[in-house]
């Protein structure tokens, strides 16, 4: 009989508590396994956090995840700012050809 993998229902965590998981590796008690295990969370979680504290400015997840919301803002509001060039474009040229 084939043994089958139980689906895990996918998990959000907060910046915070992603945070305090870091800094419990960086404590260097317990190993990132270890550490894991403990909290019932992949070891390939825990070290992608690690690796984006360390990629963060501020070497935080917390200051990570806000850069990335601040990002997120931001493109949305270059796509909006386009969208409005483009109808004032698109209007100047109308009535460019109405006057004329």
């Amino acid at each position: 009989m084939k043994k089958t993998k139980s689906k895990r229902t996918r998990r959000n965590f907060t910046a915070e508590y992603k945070q305090n998981v870091v800094d419990l590796v960086a404590r260097g008690e317990k190993s990132v396994n270890e550490i894991s295990r403990d909290l019932d969370l992949s070891e390939s979680a825990v070290r992608r956090w690690i690796k984006l504290a360390e990629q963060s400015d501020k070497g935080s997840l917390v200051a990570h995840e806000a850069e990335s919301e601040e990002l997120r803002r931001l493109r949305a509001e270059i796509r909006v700012l386009k969208q409005e060039r483009e109808i004032l474009v698109k209007a100047a040229a109308f009535f460019a050809k109405e006057s004329t």
